[in-house]
């Protein structure tokens, strides 16, 4: 952006108010050249950021993506006692759009209740405040899952870190399947094993993140993500304090879970008002069962330079190391069988062995099927991650009318993922240790412009991506029975044997999109607006050992989704005071996945060989959706309540069913034609005393086939089948109570039973699961400030339930072992304090 183009913009925009605030213009330029210094920067983060990261050997922002946009100097925000009908214009642009103020000269009044969290039209919001109600370093997707209706999270570890088990669903769509953002910055695909993004709980400390937002509706057009089908989640990370500080918490726990948490602020450290933050978490805990342990640490660097009322500049770097053991998946058979305290055999290396070796246990044999035999013999798993994603982001006012954001991001992971086989060794061992080394580098950025005109607000930008990806894997010798240790699951990996393949991919992502917010009275607004998308892969095996693999050839070649015209439509009517009514409508398209491994729909390059993928190639369409919502809310100081009643139309529904071990499963990825989902959420907030408030919601979800797939060479119809994993009930209750400095919460979930398998013969059962928290603060004392203490309760009734599953897909029919258990009763205490 050269100043010319700046000068032309201004003058267009301004020409009417004469050029008396052209000193403000000059003040733009003043800083141009520093803002063009601070952005040049970015481009040398990747390879600051790749040389320390890579030791592999080879986007609420539906409407509300945290932009700049001209803020009224009186804000009531939509939903609270008071906010009405009669809000002006200009206040509710800022509503609909939710865009953060820049700083500003002027004085300001926020008004802004703290007693809920605020959501408007298809957006759930979940504030900091009901965050802090659970145990400090709980997965910010269990805290959304437990407070907003539509919404099902499970795992097999109470904080629900667990990136292996963790399965998220927000109105049949799973964690694949949504967008996600992190300050604007694209976070990719959400589940295990990220090949274009980062997960949440990797990428930010949990006590950092100020706010989320959930549209359930098609998502906004402005989220950069390729995988959103039905929805975006938008993390908002809280900015440095203005005054120097600090923040400490240390939380014990059950299975000797030991966290720590410290952030320092540097509060303002000049006239212009720069300032950053530093913290660090550790999270440490054993496994619940079985050997091994579960070791999470991160660091979170965020430094803001405002720049008067002009704008600012925000610099963001984060790492995390995650260690973790992992748990073993089962069938139901095992689950019945054996129950729930199944796990690796490690460190009973001999019994692992002797099974490498076909000679099972009779605990084992009790099981009746070498399916299930094999999968429960299997002598450890786990996996060591590195994650370092950094980013510069502008915002800046160029008129009073056009505001610009920039975002300049670099992410680099690096992982190992580790599981023993009943692979021979070169020195006569049964057993091989399996290493997958990933590798992944995306450097991207983002360009928008806001321009209001009149009763308009218009949107438009773009998006620029490049992903490369590499896995090989890699096959390392264990020791023969009595000579020595078996190789731990966290290394160190020396001297493989053999590569078994090596996947490496390299994906171009372009997206733009443009949207206009028509304001037809002050309390009436529509939204319509589309998005462009085009993306390339081109990839596979770079190198196959067929001995191995047992395919001539594995899967090579590119695979391009592209479409020029996704609509989004939507409106919002504030009929009456405390009423709300709004409709959303949506058109969205999923690009094509590129799992370098085995895993549920890993995309036309987990066939078995070229042969497959090329026949593959010419029948495989993008997955796209047509979202429909409709809704009503109203909000008032004792009562809060929403009613959704969804349609969702899914096209080329593209499915992976799994045979075979969990480890050595036999894939099927194929086309399984229509979906359709038809379903509701109703939830009631009632706030009947002070300090009390309790939450209901219910939620239904009709999804069913209507199409079918090829199966072994046969055609298997699903028609009429429920879709699997996703429950059609689900029931969520909380109530909150808080006097003076003190306050608890009960919550409670009920998740109906789930399909495990497509023709629906297979149930998982449904499940009750309840927590418990408490909280008081003694406030200030000595030099500590909101010095406060937290018990919680996990599992409150000590329930049996399968939480986490499909780590590897689900059967066309009958049992699978994709299924993990989630944990016992857990207590943990808190200890906090600011300075």
């Amino acid at each position: 952006m050269d100043q010319g183009w700046i000068l032309k913009i201004y003058l267009e925009a301004e020409n009417v108010h004469g050029m008396e605030k052209g000193g403000r213009f000059m003040y733009i330029l003043k800083y141009r050249y520093h803002l063009t210094c601070a952005l040049s920067c970015a481009f040398s983060l990747p390879a600051l950021v790749i040389g320390l990261g890579v030791e592999s050997s080879h986007a609420a922002q539906s409407t509300a993506e945290t932009t700049t946009a001209p803020r009224p100097r009186h804000i009531k925000l939509p939903g609270h006692a008071g906010a009405g009908p009669a809000q002006s214009t200009a206040q509710s642009r800022t509503q609909s759009t939710g865009h953060a103020a820049l700083p500003s000269s002027e004085p300001e009044v926020l008004k802004v209740s703290t007693a809920h969290n605020v959501s408007r039209g298809s957006q759930q919001a979940v504030s900091r405040k009901t965050m802090d109600i659970y145990v400090p370093g709980t997965s910010p997707l269990a805290v959304l899952a437990n407070t907003t209706p539509g919404v099902s999270f499970a795992s097999d570890d109470p904080f629900g870190l667990d990136t292996v088990a963790n399965t998220l669903y927000i109105r049949g769509f799973n964690q694949s399947q949504i967008g996600a953002t992190l300050d604007g910055i694209p976070m990719g695909d959400q589940g295990f094993q990220q090949y274009n993004g980062l997960d949440i709980n990797e990428a930010e400390i949990q006590d950092n993140i100020a706010g989320m937002q959930l549209s359930q509706g098609g998502g906004a057009l402005s989220t950069p993500s390729t995988t959103n089908l039905g929805g975006a989640l938008t993390y908002r990370t809280s900015d440095p304090d203005e005054v120097a500080g600090g923040r400490v918490s240390q939380t014990f726990g059950s299975n000797h879970t030991f966290r720590t948490f410290a952030r320092v602020d540097s509060g303002k450290l000049n006239a212009s008002g720069t300032r950053f933050y530093a913290s660090y978490a550790r999270t440490d805990n054993n496994l619940w069962k079985g050997y091994g342990d579960q070791l999470a640490q991160q660091v979170n660097f965020k430094l803001v330079q405002p720049f008067h009322d002009v704008g600012k500049v925000t610099a963001i770097f984060d790492w995390s190391e995650l260690d973790q053991y992992n748990y073993m998946a089962e069938s139901l058979n095992m689950l019945k069988t054996l129950g729930g305290n199944l796990n690796y055999l490690y460190p009973n290396y001999a019994e692992a062995y002797a099974a490498a070796q076909g000679i099972y246990s009779s605990n084992i044999q009790k099981l009746g099927n070498v399916q299930d035999e094999s999968s429960a013999t299997y002598n450890d798993a786990g996996q060591k991650q590195r994650n370092f994603l950094s980013a510069l982001i502008a915002e800046f006012h160029l008129t009073p009318r056009l505001t610009e954001k920039t975002i300049l991001y670099a992410h680099v992971s690096s992982g190992n993922y580790e599981m023993e086989e009943a692979i021979s060794s070169p020195n006569g061992s049964p057993m091989s240790q399996y290493v997958g080394h990933m590798g992944m580098r995306r450097i991207g950025g983002i360009q928008s412009f806001e321009y209001d005109i009149a009763s308009n607000h218009i949107q438009a930008g773009f998006w620029y991506e490049n992903n490369w990806n590499s896995f090989p894997a890699r096959l390392y010798s264990e020791p023969l029975l009595g000579q020595g240790q078996p190789i731990s699951s966290m290394g160190p990996y020396v001297n493989p044997y053999t590569t078994e393949f090596d996947d490496e991919y390299n994906t171009n992502t372009f997206q733009f999109f443009l949207q206009d917010t028509y304001h037809i009275l002050h309390n009436l607004t529509v939204s319509a607006g589309f998005r462009s998308m085009l993306q390339t892969t081109h990839g596979g095996a770079s190198y196959n050992n067929a001995a191995y693999t047992g395919a001539s050839a594995l899967p090579r070649g590119n695979l391009t989704a592209a479409d020029a015209f996704l609509p989004h439509f939507s409106m919002n009517y504030n009929f009456l005071r405390h009423h709300e009514l709004y409709f959303d409508i949506a058109e969205n398209m999923r690009a094509y996945t590129y799992y370098p491994w085995n895993m549920p729909n890993g995309g036309a390059w987990t066939d078995a060989n070229q042969q497959v993928f090329n026949e593959t190639k010419n029948s495989l369409r993008p997955e796209r959706t047509w979202d429909y919502v409709v809704g009503y809310r109203y909000n008032a100081k004792h009562l809060s309540a929403t009613v959704d009643f969804y349609h969702v139309d899914y096209y080329n529904r593209l499915v992976s069913t799994e045979a075979g071990n969990i480890f050595q499963p036999y894939s099927t990825f194929t086309n399984a034609g229509k979906e359709t989902m038809n379903g509701a959420d109703v939830s009631v907030t009632f706030r009947p005393v002070k300090g009390l408030e309790i939450f209901n919601s219910f939620s239904y979800n009709d999804a069913q086939y209507e199409g079918g797939i090829e199966y072994e060479g046969q055609y298997v119809s699903l028609k009429g089948k429920h879709q699997v994993a996703y429950p059609k009930f689900m029931y969520k209750t909380n109530a909150t109570y808080t006097y003076k400095n003190a306050s608890a919460t009960f919550s409670a979930t009920y998740t109906g039973r789930r399909p495990l398998s497509y023709v629906n013969d297979t149930y998982v059962p449904a499940y009750w699961l309840a927590n418990l928290s408490a909280t008081y603060n003694f406030g200030h004392i000595g030099f500590a400030k909101n010095l406060k203490v937290n018990f919680g309760v996990y599992n409150l009734f000590n329930t049996t339930y399968v939480g986490g599953m499909g780590i590897e897909g689900y059967p066309l029919s009958g049992d699978y072992p994709t299924l993990f258990v989630g944990a016992p009763r857990q207590y943990f205490g808190t200890v906090s304090a600011q300075f």
